[in-house]
């Protein structure tokens, strides 16, 4: 159960199709796979072996998969590091997770080479340009390299093929310890959910840093034997162009992504032929209720949402039939994962009730890397504790719902507030765009529920009053916003969730 040789065997029986498009240059599945034994013989060679952890800090570009394929392929490890990181990052990365090489370009080991001068044990490979003091040319290490290696995949099942840090709020970021077994689980799971088949031609414009371009979008598309067309960046006017052009059946995005496309679509008098189109699929945040109508009465297509989390990849999804996907839905679970509602007490609330979302399955990862402590905290007698709070929907076969992260429930006066829940009636107001709610420390109530919004253009002249008004009339007195900020944007990360810990700033200075 070796990911990469799984993925091998996928470019045998599609040898001449299209793997991957990046920027214009085609690669077939026959020429991706040389690639990646190229790569892995020259790993081999530089003493790469099983367990070792590689990282790669790199912008988009066909090395990383290359990269990534070739350590799964000697037993290693791959720990994706997002291209931004600043050298203190880096070197905790690094270190924390013992990596012994460090692939990057020469930009990135310029601002990051005296941090990891005080590492021992790491070498440095720069994509780009010749060797030099401190780090090797991996280019120069390729073209020493012979062709026909024998690739022996010696990792597989319960070794760990991926670590990639989580981005707590609180606390040094954790490692998750991803294995193949994950990884294949949940590329079968998806691949039956979706229907995903080598007539799909999928338009990738994720980053490869994280688990939802490079676990579920890359692994997915290879081992169906589809074709990915991959832009460097996102552009949602080169986005809607390709979608036609390249006549792509697949789109995965971020809510944000689906945002800009929206305004783009709006602009064009001309609006993009789809008919290729089969599906878009949004993760990685949730979608707001306005976007997921909006988008549909648009473009005709309903956006399949689904849910998924670093340490466990994808868990549900909505179905493949468009009429069976709901908004602020995330769907039902994947085939092989479990899912339990669970209270304060560790025992199942009752259908419909809302409580911490609890994981088994074989897409749940082994751990967190170095922090044993920390794995046992978030397991209990094999369930994963998610910290994400939902409820399963009794008249609906038990679909899932999501209010939001256990962390970021508001308690005040002795009452929960579920942030989703208010967020839900502020974007149901025809000037909202988007909005996030957090709890802020009160005297006499513990927590008081504040707000900010993202206002629609030409809606600028609204009041928070007014808002805090249109709250009044749908919720109980407890849950509507004290205070509410208008602002430009809401703060998000690289992948477009909201950073709800930024937001107390707004309103705290």
């Amino acid at each position: 159960m070796n990911l990469a040789k799984l993925l091998a065997e996928t470019a045998r029986k599609h040898a001449g199709k299209p793997a991957v498009v990046f920027e214009g240059t085609s690669y077939t599945f026959r020429a991706f796979d040389r690639e990646v034994e190229r790569y892995t013989a020259m790993l081999h060679a530089s003493g790469v072996g099983k367990g070792d952890r590689v990282a790669i800090q790199l912008p988009k570009r066909m090395e990383v998969l290359f990269l990534h394929f070739a350590i799964l392929s000697v037993g290693a490890v791959t720990l994706p590091l997002n291209p931004s990181f600043r050298a203190e990052e880096v070197e905790y990365f690094l270190s924390d997770s013992g990596s012994s090489l460090f692939v990057t370009d020469e930009h990135r080991f310029a601002s990051a080479e005296r941090a990891l001068q005080g590492l021992r044990g790491v070498r440095t490979l720069l994509v780009d340009g010749a060797g030099r003091e401190g780090a090797d040319s991996l280019p120069e290490r390729l073209a020493r390299t012979p062709e026909g290696f024998p690739r022996t995949y010696p990792a597989g099942g319960d070794d760990v093929a991926i670590l990639c840090y989580t981005s707590g709020t609180t606390g040094r970021s954790k490692g998750a310890m991803i294995t193949h077994r994950n990884l294949v689980a949940n590329m079968l799971a998806l691949e039956a959910a979706w229907e995903w088949t080598a007539n799909d031609v999928l338009l990738h414009a994720l980053p490869l840093f994280h688990v939802h371009g490079l676990n579920v979008a890359t692994h997915g598309s290879l081992y169906a034997g589809s074709t990915l067309v991959m832009h460097e960046k996102f552009d949602a006017g080169r986005a809607w162009g390709a979608l036609v052009e390249d006549r792509c059946t697949l789109f995965m995005g971020v809510p944000t992504m689906y945002q800009r496309l929206m305004n783009e679509w709006e602009k064009r008098e001309r609006k993009p032929d789809l008919h290729a189109m089969r599906v878009f699929i949004s993760g990685s945040a949730p979608l707001s209720d306005n976007l997921f109508h909006q988008f549909e009465s648009a473009t005709g297509f309903r956006i399949l949402e689904r849910y998924g989390m670093t340490e466990t990849g994808m868990n549900a999804s909505n179905l493949i039939d468009p009429a069976r996907r709901k908004a602020k839905s995330v769907g039902y679970p994947l085939a092989g994962v479990t899912v339990r509602v669970v209270g304060d007490d560790g025992s199942d609330v009752p259908p419909g009730d809302v409580g911490e979302v609890w994981i088994r399955g074989d897409n749940v990862f082994r751990g967190y890397w170095g922090m044993p402590g920390k794995t046992q905290e978030s397991f209990v007698e094999g369930w994963f504790r998610s910290g994400d709070l939902g409820y399963l929907d009794p008249k609906d076969r038990g679909r899932l719902y999501l209010v939001g992260r256990a962390k970021e429930l508001i308690i005040t006066g002795g009452y929960n507030v579920y942030p989703k829940e208010v967020e839900n009636i502020l974007e149901s107001h025809e000037a909202v765009k988007e909005s996030a709610a957090v709890g802020l420390p009160d005297e006499d109530f513990g927590e008081k529920v504040v707000a900010v919004v993202v206002l629609k253009e030409g809606k600028g002249s609204l009041l928070p009053e007014a808002l805090i008004e249109h709250c009044k009339k749908r919720l109980a007195s407890y849950k509507c916003p004290r205070q509410i900020a208008i602002v430009a944007e809401l703060p998000r990360n690289a992948m477009g969730k909201i950073q709800k810990n930024r937001i107390p700033r707004i309103f705290l200075g």
